[in-house]
Parts: C-alpha cells; sequence; structure tokens
C-alpha cells in the first residue's frame, strides 16, 4: 500500500519541516518531492502536512504516519540486508552532541547494532564544537551536531529552534543581569544566547557552567538561571519561558550529520548509521515536545 521512496520523501520533510531541505537532502527536485507526498496521502486518504505561508507543520494524521513510515523502512532494509548476504564490518567511530543525552538516540544505536553486530561502535559524546574539531582531525567517522547559523554543510537531520528554558517558577527582575547556565566554549548554545543577550544591550552574568547536560539541567531546575535549549527536546521539569520575560529570539538551530573521510572501512558503517539516524530522526526529539 505504502512504497518506500515515498515514505523516506515523507520521513525527510516530516524531520526538517521544509520541501526544499528534503528535496536537498535526498537529491531530488522539490516538485518530485511535492508529488511523493501527495501520493502517499492518496493512499492513505488522510492529508499528512498541513502547509501555509509560513511553513510546513504535521497533522495529527501526520504525526501517526512516522512511527508507521519508520517500521516500514525498518523491516524493509532488514529483508534487503538478509537476503543480499552482506555482513558491514570495521570500526565506526561516532560522535553525538550532548543535546541527545536524554533522547531515543540510544535505541537507534541499538538497533544500528543489533542489524550490524560485526561493526565495532565507538562512541563519543562531546559539545558540537568539539565533536566539529575530532571530525577535522581525523579523529571521528561520523558526527551528530547542531552546526552554526551560517553554516550550509552536512547533511540535515531536523531543524527546530532555540528557546529559553527555566522552571515554571522562575521569575526574571528586568534591572539585573540574566542569570544563564551555560556550557562552556565552544558551545553554540552558549555563543548563541551571548550574542543575542549583547545585541539587545541585556546584561548577563554566567550562574553556571558544565559541560554536562543533567549538569545543566540540574542548576536550571534548582532555579540558578535560564537556559537556551533546543524546543522540541526540552528536559522534563523545565519549560519554554514567555514572551514576557523579555529575552531575545535566538533563532534556529539545524542538526546535521557529518562525515569524516569516506576512505577504508568505516565507510560501510557510516553510511549504515547515517541512513539509520536519517530514517529515525524524528525519535532524537523528546516525546512531548513541540517541533
Amino acid at each position: 500500500m505504502f512504497e518506500p521512496v515515498q515514505l523516506r520523501t515523507f520521513l525527510a520533510v516530516a524531520q526538517t519541516l521544509s520541501f526544499t531541505q528534503a528535496a536537498r537532502r535526498l537529491g531530488l527536485r522539490q516538485s518530485t518531492v511535492s508529488q511523493h507526498v501527495r501520493k502517499l496521502e492518496e493512499a492513505s486518504g488522510r492529508r499528512l502536512f498541513a502547509r501555509d505561508t509560513h511553513g510546513v507543520e504535521l497533522t495529527e494524521d501526520g504525526e501517526a504516519m512516522l512511527g508507521f513510515a519508520r517500521s516500514i523502512l525498518e523491516a524493509n532494509e532488514r529483508a534487503a540486508s538478509f537476503f543480499a548476504g552482506t555482513r558491514l564490518r570495521g570500526r565506526l567511530r561516532f560522535g553525538a552532541s550532548e543535546d541527545f543525552v536524554l533522547t531515543r538516540l540510544p535505541e537507534v544505536l541499538e538497533e544500528f547494532r543489533r542489524e550490524h553486530p560485526e561493526v565495532d561502535l565507538e562512541l563519543t559524546v562531546e559539545l558540537s564544537g568539539t565533536l566539529h574539531k575530532l571530525l577535522a582531525a581525523g579523529r571521528l567517522d561520523l558526527v551528530l551536531a547542531k552546526r552554526g547559523p551560517e553554516e550550509f554543510h552536512g547533511r540535515l537531520v531536523w531543524r527546530d529552534r532555540l528557546v529559553w528554558v527555566g522552571t515554571e517558577r522562575l521569575r526574571l527582575d528586568p534591572e539585573r543581569p540574566v542569570p544563564l547556565v551555560v556550557y562552556p566554549p565552544p558551545a553554540v548554545t552558549r555563543a548563541r544566547a551571548l550574542a543575542a543577550l549583547e545585541r539587545q544591550g541585556r546584561k548577563w552574568r554566567i550562574a553556571c557552567t558544565s559541560g554536562s547536560l543533567n549538569g545543566l539541567i540540574a542548576a536550571t531546575r534548582a532555579g540558578l538561571g535560564v537556559m537556551a535549549h533546543t524546543r522540541g527536546m526540552i528536559p522534563p521539569g523545565l519549560v519554554q519561558l514567555p514572551p514576557r520575560t523579555g529575552l531575545p529570539d535566538l533563532g534556529g538551530v539545524d542538526f546535521v550529520l557529518l562525515h569524516g573521510e569516506r576512505d577504508g572501512a568505516a565507510r560501510g558503517p557510516a553510511e549504515a548509521l547515517a541512513e539509520a539516524i536519517l530514517a529515525g530522526g524524528d525519535r532524537l526529539q523528546l516525546p512531548g515536545q513541540n517541533t
């Protein structure tokens, strides 16, 4: 009933919320992407996306289709791999940013290891800026991380927004510096938060610095300050702060996959893991969060 190529296109649009970005990821024309989505909507008899001049959003039926599409594609890949009789081997050095500590990335990696038991997967969890440096130095084969606002390299996994988060009880005094809970340099969220406050002319102070997401969450839950965080990945116990706080807009953020040198034994495993992450990119957000 559902064509895998159409499901793959649907997932790309759902994760990037952009027909243009989905076309770039898949190497297709935008008209082809629109055609695939239209045919899938005809096959399902449901409208999967709501489109207007402001952007693209999943409908309720579109949200339901996410899980079905992912399951169908995963089953299709398992069958293809089984009958092809090829098994991936080698060492794969994979880096993921701290943002994914609380998400379902472990499930994606567990499934990858189950499908490719002869691949030695080495995981490095670090700040996005640090991962970019490790990749450039040849110490990683594949990286899942944020990219800067003026950067265009990497395969887009999904697009989101950075927002200010804190506890529901937190009240900011407009006459006093904004207390910040931040990663150390070269963190993307730290740089974005400081730049936005500087542009606004708002005074700030560092209330807590930690290289661990759990450390930042603990400090923010304790009411020490506010944190710049991805809207679709807001940790439990924290909320997006309302506009009345007067804090500046932080803009969008892209999560991308970046490959190292593609020669050698890691090439096949890196491509396979990249495809698994692209197929399950929506699982890397926290349940119940708005995208």
